[in-house]
């Protein structure tokens, strides 16, 4: 049985997949067209951000699985999986810890004007600790927008370390950990002072950091995104930036150029390039799980994490 590994995974799920008869095939492009000139005689898949498009699948010939190395799903395209009988599962929540940490350094960072004092100081600038207004977290409100595994720990970090009292946007979440709940984003966005994006993206999320939301922020407030770029509308953004509104954006993920465009001329930006899961620690945690997934798969049994069950079901 062959895997292809469509874009570097941690060794530790190169050396699992092996330990159980399955051979890793190490694609040399996530390219469309080189992952379907190497997807023939391979059961199964494991990718990252690359995803696996339509044209790929069309050109699998025995795949059984696809396996997304962490959360998002998005760049799968499912219908052409279902057309083909193959199942697809993700790694949620593996990675969760270093994200949240990402995120909470993220917040420390905005509020503290480290990134710009770092540059300033780099430059031989005098004079930057008069230039702006910096803050505490302790003793602040944070709203976390999805309460997922991220957004816990994001939420339980920033309790048990600032005292910061912690409200929580998530409507399909069935219990919020004792936090307080925002029952519409308006009202948590109206009383917190940093605000922690972390919910998928869907259809009623696509831009919800918008002209209004950003208007009903507190001067001041602190905005932070590792999940999707697609969360934040960058051109309202720039717009509040312009106005002096607020206090800071922190941000891990958002469009391409965004770090050389507009957005880049504020020192109270930061961007980071997807760090997020990019520890030791979380890569090798989650390729165990993609790795453990697909032997699940090969040896006849359905992944806990199926995406598309009613696949499977078929295929058994």
């Amino acid at each position: 049985m062959k895997c292809l590994i469509v874009q570097p995974i941690h060794e530790a799920g190169l050396i699992l997949l092996r330990k159980h008869g399955i051979e890793p095939v190490l694609c040399p492009s996530s390219e469309t067209e080189t992952v379907a000139a190497h997807i023939a005689g391979c059961d199964a898949v494991i990718t990252r951000d690359a995803g696996l498009k339509a044209a790929a699948f069309a050109a699998a010939d025995r795949l059984r699985i696809v396996v997304i190395h962490g959360t998002g799903h998005d760049s799968v395209d499912k219908n052409a999986a279902a057309e083909k009988g193959v199942l697809v599962a993700n790694t949620p929540g593996v990675n969760a810890r270093s994200v949240a940490e990402l995120a909470v350094g993220l917040a420390i960072a905005a509020a503290r004007g480290i990134s710009a004092g770092d540059r300033s100081e780099r430059l031989g600038r005098a004079g930057f600790r008069e230039s702006a207004r910096f803050t505490e977290l302790s003793g602040k409100t944070t709203l976390i927008v999805g309460w997922g595994a991220i957004g816990r720990d994001v939420g339980r970090m920033l309790d048990q370390a600032f005292g910061m009292r912690i409200i929580v946007h998530s409507p399909r979440a069935p219990d919020v950990g004792g936090y307080a709940r925002a029952t519409t984003l308006a009202e948590g966005l109206a009383e917190a002072d940093l605000i922690s994006l972390h919910t998928p993206m869907r259809a009623e999320t696509s831009h919800m950091i918008g002209r209004e939301a950003l208007a009903l922020m507190k001067p001041g407030a602190i905005l932070v995104n590792v999940a999707r770029a697609g969360l934040v509308d960058e051109d309202a953004l720039h717009e509040a930036l312009l106005t002096g509104r607020l206090g800071g954006a922190a941000l891990d993920v958002y469009s391409a150029g965004a770090p050389t465009g507009p957005l880049s001329a504020f020192p109270n930006v930061i961007f980071t390039p997807h760090l997020g899961a990019t520890t030791e620690d979380a890569l090798r945690r989650v390729a165990e799980a993609a790795a453990g997934h697909v032997m699940t798969a090969l040896t006849g049994a359905l992944p806990s994490t199926a995406l598309n069950p009613e696949v499977w079901k078929v295929r058994a």
